[in-house]
C-alpha cells in the first residue's frame, strides 16, 4: 500500500546494540515508519526526536518505545549522544500477537513512547541489551524458535512492567492526541467484531470527519489503516505461530469465510493467508 514515509525494517530477526552512537541513528535523520520494534535507553547525552509527528526531547536513563508503524525523525542534539537498544524485525513479529503481550499498556505506549527510568533501572536494561548483542552477534549461537520467543517475551514483559508502574508521565496530551488514544483504546477491544470507521467515531462522540482529520494530523495515518493494522497483526501472529487453518483463522477475527479473509489479508500485506504462512 502506498505510504508518505519511507519503511525502516531490521536486517534480522533480534538485532541488539550496547552502544549505538550518531552515525546509526544518521539513518533516522529523516522522517520514516517503522516496521520494526525498538527499544532503546539513553545512555548519555541529550536529543530531540519527532514520533508520530510529536516533538520530544530524550536524555539520559530515557527508555524509549517505538512500536511497528511508529513515524520517526531524530532531530538534533546538544551533546554527545549514546544509547542502547534491542529491536525485533517485523519477520519476528509476525510470529507474535505484540498487542496482546502489552495488554493495556500498548495505548499508554502509544501516547508516552518516553518515560524517565530510575538510574538503576536504566542499567538493568543496558546490561539486558548488551547481553542480547552478545549472543546474536555470536555467529556460533543460532536461535530456535523458542530461545527467541522468550526473547521477545522477555523484553516486552520488562517494558511492559515499567509503564504499569510508572507514574511521572509529564507530557501534556492535546485532545487530538487524546482522540487518538482513545481510538486505539477502542480498537484494540473491537477490531474483532467492529472494522468500520463510523462506528469508532460514535463511540467517541464525534463526527467521521472530526475524527478522520485528527488521526491523520496526528499519526499520518486514516482510521481504516489504524484498524486494519492491528486485524492484520492478529492474523499474522495466528498464521505463523498457530497450527489454525485459514478458515479457522478467519472466523476468528470474524469474517464470513476464507475467501474473504484471504482478500481482506492480500489487500494489506499483498499475498494470500497461505503464502505468507509459507513464506
Amino acid at each position: 500500500m502506498p505510504t508518505e514515509f519511507p519503511q525502516v525494517d531490521l536486517p534480522s530477526e533480534i538485532v541488539a546494540w550496547p552502544d549505538v552512537t550518531e552515525e546509526i541513528l544518521n539513518i533516522y535523520k529523516q522522517s520514516c515508519r517503522l516496521k520494526a520494534a525498538i527499544f532503546c535507553v539513553c545512555r548519555e547525552g541529550y536529543m530531540k526526536a519527532s514520533i508520530n509527528l510529536i516533538d520530544y526531547e530524550i536524555k539520559e536513563n530515557d527508555i524509549v518505545t517505538l512500536l511497528p508503524g511508529t513515524i520517526i525523525q531524530f532531530r538534533e542534539r546538544t551533546e554527545k549522544v549514546k544509547l542502547s537498544f534491542t529491536g525485533f524485525s517485523s519477520e519476528c513479529l509476525e510470529k507474535f500477537n505484540l498487542i496482546k503481550l502489552l495488554g493495556n499498556n500498548y495505548s499508554k505506549i502509544t501516547e508516552y513512547p518516553i518515560i524517565s527510568l530510575d538510574a538503576e533501572i536504566a542499567s538493568y536494561f543496558n546490561d539486558y541489551f548488551s547481553l542480547i548483542s552478545r549472543v546474536t552477534c555470536n555467529e556460533d549461537i543460532s536461535l530456535s524458535f523458542d530461545s527467541i520467543e522468550a526473547v521477545v517475551k522477555s523484553v516486552v514483559s520488562s517494558v511492559d512492567s515499567v509503564y504499569s508502574s510508572h507514574s511521572g508521565i509529564t507530557h501534556v496530551v492535546t485532545r487530538k492526541e487524546e482522540i487518538c488514544k482513545e481510538l486505539v483504546q477502542l480498537i484494540t477491544q473491537h477490531y474483532v467484531k467492529e472494522r468500520k470507521a463510523q462506528f469508532y467515531a460514535d463511540k467517541l462522540g464525534i463526527s467521521l470527519q472530526h475524527l478522520s482529520t485528527t488521526v491523520k494530523q496526528v499519526t499520518g495515518k486514516n482510521v481504516l489503516d489504524m484498524i486494519s493494522y492491528v486485524v492484520i497483526m492478529d492474523a499474522k501472529a495466528k498464521l505463523k505461530s498457530t497450527d489454525m487453518t485459514i478458515q479457522e483463522i478467519a472466523y476468528s477475527l470474524n469474517f464470513p469465510n476464507a475467501s474473504f479473509f484471504g482478500k481482506y489479508f492480500k489487500r494489506y500485506v499483498g499475498m494470500t493467508p497461505l503464502d505468507f504462512r509459507t513464506s
